[in-house]
């Protein structure tokens, strides 16, 4: 038996419908609105981790891996493990940094271009 862990690029969350029908926890879901500089929780399952020294891409997540373009440059300011209810969870903070509007190409695989 070995520890599963999850190395993330970007923070991928479901879209604000999956909170709304109880589907889901507010912290896994995208804001309803993004505006530049607002801190924001988020909520993931699995023991996950995320670069600390720079901006990522934020993208809404279908599940099975189906994803968005990116919607917004965000900056994670914390991030922690936890169990709840005997499962891992990864629980944080990110910062937004820049909205991204359709079509914008902000990112160069994992590179933020300015």
């Amino acid at each position: 038996m070995g520890i599963q862990v999850e190395f993330n690029p970007d923070l991928a969350l479901r879209d604000i419908k999956e909170y709304k029908s109880g589907k889901r926890k507010l912290a896994e879901c995208l804001p309803t609105t993004l505006k530049k500089g607002k801190i924001n929780n988020f909520l993931k399952k699995g023991q996950r981790n995320y670069w600390l020294f720079g901006e990522l891409p934020l993208l809404e997540t279908k599940g099975h891996g189906n994803l968005s373009l990116p919607l917004a440059s965000i900056k994670i300011i914390e991030y922690t493990h936890v169990l709840i209810s005997g499962e891992v969870w990864t629980k944080g903070k990110y910062k937004i940094i820049e909205i991204i509007y359709k079509e914008e190409i902000r990112f160069n695989g994992f590179a933020k271009i300015k």
